[in-house]
């Protein structure tokens, strides 16, 4: 007697290649949809508690598509980040060009910046790029948004500490 598959071997299985075609008809760009597809499943098999969820077993494709979706966005934005920073360098003479592996360095920096940014509020993002941006100091960050000092401190300390879960997994 053989153990029942995996659920996320059938779930697999069972609709993988209507996610393809799903994310296939949006993108319009098959070798994207297929590295969308299994991003799919791989963030899937990082919460293994998702797949116990009925939700996930009674709607596999509305859940899946709400997985891809998250990923589609994501995927959109570091596009959109990729084409300002060509156009960008675009501008710049051909002396001062980046060579190809100065380049990847800046797109790597850039989507792990894009990341962080994402994951603070907007009131801890807007202090995080006044302060490293802008340079001002926390009472002047205290002031343009309106808060005390003490705050100012604070949503530092969290936009650090949220970098720092990036960068390193999770604190005690």
């Amino acid at each position: 007697m053989s153990a029942a598959p995996h659920p996320l071997h059938r779930l697999y299985s069972e609709h993988h290649s209507w996610l393809q075609a799903w994310l296939g008809r949006r993108l319009r760009c098959t070798h994207d949809a297929a590295d969308l597809a299994q991003d799919t499943f791989v963030r899937l098999l990082a919460r293994p508690a998702a797949l116990e969820g009925s939700e996930v077993l009674r709607e596999p494709r509305a859940y899946l598509t709400t997985v891809a979706k998250g990923l589609l966005v994501d995927f959109w934005r570091r596009g959109e980040l990729e084409r300002a920073y060509l156009a960008d360098l675009a501008l710049q003479p051909e002396a001062l060009q980046p060579s190809p592996e100065e380049r990847l360095a800046a797109m790597q920096m850039l989507r792990a910046v894009d990341v962080l940014m994402q994951g603070l509020t907007p009131k801890t993002r807007a202090a995080w790029l006044m302060s490293r941006l802008d340079g001002l100091t926390q009472a002047e960050i205290a002031q343009q948004l309106q808060v005390s000092v003490p705050r100012v401190r604070q949503l530092l300390e969290n936009a650090m500490r949220h970098a720092y879960r990036l960068r390193f997994g999770a604190t005690q």
